[in-house]
């Protein structure tokens, strides 16, 4: 048995039960780990960086979009990550590409594919589903998403509670940083997203995300 360690990030039980029965046949499910939070899921990632993939939904509480992806991606380049959602549009297949996701498994996928799926990327490849074309989404939004893709952890983490309407008083306190730091992570993000403003940037990340389903 594949003795490869891999982590879920779910807030759904029945849902990560899912992905453990479709695991199963794969790798020793003694190595699988699960995280029902975005925070639980990088505390395990700090923990063992040496992760050799992650399952990531796109909707759980706290965090709706993209931004979990970009994040994970940048904090931890070296582990494959994989979103596993209720959405299959091209178009957001295609972000989550840009974004440096290794493969996009719809939750309405069977257990054999999805089993197709994680070995080809725990052998080093990609998987997305079959007969979708990722060539059809919007060039603006991809633009977009490989903006995105450029922000720190640390900035990443500034958009996200901007998102949230959070005050640049109420980042600092939060990530433990000075007002100053934090306005220099805004600057930098308004730079490298082209806006000129932080509601800008909240209204840009926010069009990526699209209808994010569980």
């Amino acid at each position: 048995m594949d003795n490869r360690r891999i982590l879920i990030i779910d807030d759904h039980p029945l849902f990560r039960d899912a992905l453990r029965h479709a695991l199963a046949p794969v790798v020793d499910l003694a190595q699988v780990k699960e995280a029902s939070t975005l925070k639980e899921g990088i505390a395990i990632l700090k923990s063992e960086p040496d992760m050799d993939m992650v399952l990531l939904d796109l909707k759980m509480p706290g965090v709706q979009g993209l931004s979990a992806l970009a994040l994970l991606r940048a904090e931890f380049p070296g582990v494959p990550v994989v979103v596993v959602s209720g959405q299959d549009e091209a178009a957001m297949m295609q972000r989550t590409k840009s974004l440096g996701a290794a493969g996009f498994v719809p939750k309405s996928t069977s257990a054999s594919d999805m089993r197709s799926a994680f070995k080809a990327i725990l052998d080093g490849g990609l998987w997305f589903p079959e007969g979708l074309s990722l060539e059809r989404a919007n060039d603006a939004l991809e633009d977009l998403s490989r903006r995105i893709a450029t922000l720190t952890p640390q900035q990443l983490r500034v958009l996200m509670m901007l998102k949230e309407g959070q005050l640049n008083k109420q980042i600092a306190y939060e990530l433990d940083v000075s007002e100053a730091t934090i306005k220099a992570h805004v600057s930098a993000i308004l730079q490298k997203l082209n806006v000129d403003s932080r509601t800008q940037a909240v209204i840009a990340a926010s069009r990526i995300d699209g209808d994010i389903r569980s």
